[in-house]
């Protein structure tokens, strides 16, 4: 059985938890509490082993998708053996992130505090080009730097801050 095939049925079946509030429901009238008692236990055994194994495939999942992506983009000790080349690209490389975010911090300070004028929705609500651009960059970055999920949780803030600098901006400006 390969790897897909296992995650698969780790995450489609439940079946741990299915049969043992299944069991549960099911349990005799003559059993004694004890006994009762041991086979919730059991039970509940199961369902800690079958998540022990389903986070043990999450880490090889993500284990050879590193793997991977180390195998088709190479590593910085490949670029390392490329004489004078090799350095250049691993420096460029490093500056990328950090320039993005200094470029992204710009961006937004001199759009919200109106140097730039620049309108992100329409008066429908909408975004324009170059609101959904700033979104989109904003999305990127602040996800490579803080992680998924803080931008999850910051996503409705910061939206609801876009849209009302575009609608003030576009009031402001009296035109569509």
């Amino acid at each position: 059985m390969g790897f897909v095939s296992k995650v698969a049925d780790f995450f489609g079946g439940g079946v741990v938890k299915t049969i043992a509030d299944t069991v549960k429901g099911y349990f005799p009238p003559s059993m004694s509490d004890k006994e009762k008692s041991e086979l919730s236990a059991r039970i509940s055994k199961a369902e800690h082993e079958h998540e022990r194994a389903l986070m043990a495939l999450a880490v090889k999942a993500d284990q050879e998708v590193t793997k991977r992506a180390a195998a088709l983009e190479g590593t910085a000790k490949d670029l390392k053996s490329i004489p004078i080349i090799g350095p250049i690209i691993i420096f460029i490389r490093g500056c990328l992130r950090p320039s993005f975010g200094v470029f992204t911090l710009f961006t937004d300070w001199q759009i919200f505090s109106g140097s730039w004028s620049v309108k992100m929705t329409t008066a429908t609500g909408s975004y324009t080009a170059e609101g959904a651009l700033i979104l989109a960059l904003n999305i990127l970055v602040l996800g490579f730097l803080f992680g998924e999920r803080t931008v999850k949780n910051l996503m409705p803030l910061f939206t609801r801050l876009m849209e009302v600098r575009g609608f003030a901006a576009s009031k402001k400006g009296g035109d569509e």
